[in-house]
C-alpha cells in the first residue's frame, strides 16, 4: 500500500468490517467520513472523542497535533475539554526538542481553553522522526450533535478559508531552501504563515449558532477527498463549481513548482459546512473575519461531480495525499 490513508476499499474490508457494535452507549462509531466517536453518558449529554497522528511534518508538529484533533471535535459541534498525548521520538533526540514541543502544545491548549490530561512519551528505534498522536475529548448535548453524515439533498455547501492551506505551510517550511531558487522571502513567509489559520474552532462556533446539519474539516486527501467523504457518509450526491473553490496564490504556485494537485493536498484549517442557510452563514463567517464561499450543493443519488465550465468530472474515493510526493 502507498503512503497516507489506506484506500477506502481496504479500510472497509480489513478494518471497518472487523469491528462489531455491542455497546448502546456508542452513538457514532467508526465509519467512512466520520472523524469522531460519540458516547452517551447521560440522558442528553454525550462525549466526543477523536484521535489523530501527525506523521507528515516535523516543523510545528506540536501545534499541528493539537489543532487537528480539536478541529475534528469542533466539527461535531462539541466543546473540546482535554487531550491525551503520545509522543514517540527517535533515538538521539535531545531534551530541548521535547521541551519546545510541549511548550508549543501548551500554548495552543491555552488559546483553545483545553487541558493536557495525560499521555505517554518514549524514545524508540521504531521511528525516524518525531510522531505525535493526540486523542481529544469533548462534550455536548446529544440534541445538538452534528455528524458528517447529516447532509441532505437541496442543501448548499460552504467552504471556509482555502484549499491546500495546511499542505502549503508544511511544504514552505520543509522545502524553504529549495523554493528560494524561485520565490522571494516575503512570498515564502506568507506561505509559512498560512499555518496561523489552521484552527476551525471559530467557524464551527459560528456555524452551530446559525444552524447546520453537517461539518467536516478538510484533512488528508484535500478538498476533493473531504467532499467525497461527506457524500459517502451521508449517502448523497453533490455538485461543486471548481472556480468557486477558494485558493491562495501561494498554494497555486507551490503546487505548480512540485506538480501537485492543490485540490488533493492536505487542508486542515479549511472546513466544509452543509446548511440550508448558506448566504447567512457566509455573511456570519465574514463578520468574524473568516473567509468563506458557497461552492456547491447536495443532490439526490450518488454522483459526486466537479463542474468546470462545460466539463464535468466525477470524484473518486480519496487516495494518497499529494503531500507525500514532496515530503
Amino acid at each position: 500500500m502507498n503512503l497516507g490513508k489506506i484506500p477506502e476499499t481496504v479500510l472497509k474490508r480489513s478494518v471497518l468490517n472487523q469491528i462489531k457494535h455491542r455497546r448502546d452507549e456508542v452513538l457514532v462509531g467508526p465509519a467512512i467520513g466520520e472523524d469522531c466517536s460519540v458516547l452517551e453518558v447521560a440522558e442528553d449529554e454525550v462525549i466526543v472523542i477523536s484521535s489523530d497522528p501527525i506523521t507528515g511534518a516535523v516543523q510545528d508538529i506540536g501545534t499541528l497535533a493539537v489543532h487537528i484533533t480539536a478541529n475534528d471535535i469542533a466539527s461535531n459541534g462539541a466543546e473540546v475539554i482535554g487531550i491525551m498525548l503520545t509522543i514517540l521520538l527517535p533515538e538521539g533526540s535531545v531534551e530541548a526538542e521535547l521541551r519546545a514541543m510541549m511548550q508549543d502544545i501548551e500554548a495552543v491548549c491555552k488559546k483553545l481553553n483545553i487541558e493536557v490530561i495525560g499521555g505517554h512519551t518514549e524514545i524508540t528505534k521504531a521511528v525516524q522522526q518525531p510522531i505525535v498522536t493526540v486523542t481529544g475529548i469533548g462534550k455536548m448535548k446529544r440534541s445538538e450533535m452534528i455528524k458528517t453524515a447529516g447532509a441532505k439533498p437541496g442543501q448548499e455547501i460552504v467552504m471556509t478559508k482555502w484549499a491546500g492551506l495546511e499542505g502549503t505551510a508544511i511544504i514552505a517550511n520543509a522545502k524553504e531552501e529549495e523554493l528560494r531558487a524561485r520565490y522571494s522571502a516575503s512570498f515564502l513567509d506568507g506561505a509559512k504563515k498560512m499555518i496561523d489559520y489552521i484552527s476551525v474552532v471559530p467557524e464551527a462556533m459560528v456555524a452551530r449558532a446559525i444552524g447546520v446539519t453537517s461539518m467536516h474539516d478538510v484533512t488528508e486527501g484535500g478538498i476533493f477527498g473531504a467532499l467525497w467523504e461527506i457524500g459517502a457518509a451521508s449517502k448523497v450526491g453533490l455538485e461543486v463549481d471548481l472556480k468557486k473553490i477558494l485558493l491562495k496564490q501561494e498554494t497555486v504556485e507551490i503546487c505548480e513548482f512540485y506538480d501537485l494537485n492543490p485540490y488533493l493536498l492536505i487542508s486542515s484549517g479549511c472546513m466544509l459546512i452543509i446548511t440550508d442557510k448558506a448566504n447567512q452563514l457566509v455573511e456570519g463567517l465574514k463578520a468574524e473575519g473568516i473567509t468563506a464561499a458557497v461552492i456547491g450543493r447536495i443532490t439526490e443519488g450518488n454522483d459526486r461531480v466537479i463542474i468546470n465550465e462545460e466539463e464535468r468530472r466525477y470524484l473518486e474515493p480519496p487516495k494518497s495525499d499529494e503531500l507525500y510526493k514532496v515530503m
